[in-house]
């Protein structure tokens, strides 16, 4: 994926970007709202995102069927994003 990809290579070089992405709203690409961004987990070997955790759940989140971590947070695949700015926005279909 070329947003992750970018997004990679931006944080290895900035690494204040990685804290900029904890707490932003995450919304779906159609306008619903997940919650803010927890923790990101990476692959250890790669330095890559390969989810991120949901904190402050809205009930829409709750009525969707994600993963959870060990903590029961809700995982959201990092594929997921579709852009970064002022929101993290995901696409549903990328989830479900």
């Amino acid at each position: 994926n070329r947003l992750e990809k970018h997004f990679l290579m931006i944080l290895s070089k900035e690494k204040i970007l990685s804290k900029k992405l904890l707490e932003k709203v995450v919304v779906s690409k159609s306008g619903k709202k997940f919650g803010e961004v927890g923790d990101l987990i990476f692959d250890t070997k790669t330095g890559e995102i390969l989810d991120f955790t949901i904190i402050n759940p809205t009930k829409y989140v709750k009525d969707v069927s994600l993963e959870k971590d060990t903590n029961g947070d809700f995982l959201v695949p990092f594929h997921s994003v579709i852009a970064i700015g002022d929101f993290v926005v995901i696409s549903e279909e990328d989830i479900l």
